[in-house]
């Protein structure tokens, strides 16, 4: 029953990211991210990593999606424009993409002891992970936050930038010193 769920949802994951990338509208591309996020989540699951799952669900799926939407949403990003690409990424990207997945598939295929499995170390629990999350990682995770923040007022910045709200410069009519309006005789 594992084996079917996991691919079910690593094929789901896999089509998720596929349509991640071909989606030309940058909110459909947003949606496809959290069928992937969403998908991970079951993996873990399916893993035995309740909280990683959790986490993956509230965290990413939930609040970071929310702010990638919010954020093309206050760019007002359209439609992406399709270019044929350089030359060069057409003629050297795909066999560049072939050799780093024949290296991949030659090293996993050669490692030894692949999928030996030992559950020698005791399992953490949520209690000693958030004891090392909030004691001795407190600093790398309030930063984290405060780079986040950063970049909420940075795209809102950016977003009113470019809306045109500025002022209007008032233009005098053209021959006002004597009341006349052009045009009027």
């Amino acid at each position: 029953m594992h084996l079917v769920l996991f691919i079910i949802f690593a094929g789901l994951s896999v089509a998720g990211a596929l349509n991640l990338l071909l989606q030309k509208h940058p909110i459909n591309s947003a949606l496809s991210l959290v069928v992937v996020m969403s998908s991970l989540a079951v993996l873990y699951l399916l893993l035995g990593a309740e909280f990683l799952a959790a986490a993956q669900i509230i965290v990413y799926a939930g609040a970071i999606m929310v702010l990638f939407t919010f954020v093309v949403m206050l760019l007002n990003a359209g439609r992406e424009e399709r270019t044929l690409g350089s030359r060069a990424a057409a003629l050297l990207g795909f066999p560049a993409v072939a050799v780093v997945l024949a290296v991949v598939a030659t090293t996993i295929l050669r490692a030894p002891g692949l999928g030996a499995v030992s559950l020698s170390d005791p399992i953490t629990s949520t209690e000693e992970l958030s004891r090392v999350l909030f004691h001795e990682l407190l600093l790398p995770f309030e930063v984290t936050s405060v780079l986040i923040l950063i970049a909420i007022l940075g795209a809102v910045a950016l977003a009113r930038a470019g809306t045109g709200d500025h002022p209007r410069k008032r233009v005098p009519f053209a021959g006002a010193a004597g009341g006349e309006r052009r045009g009027s005789k």
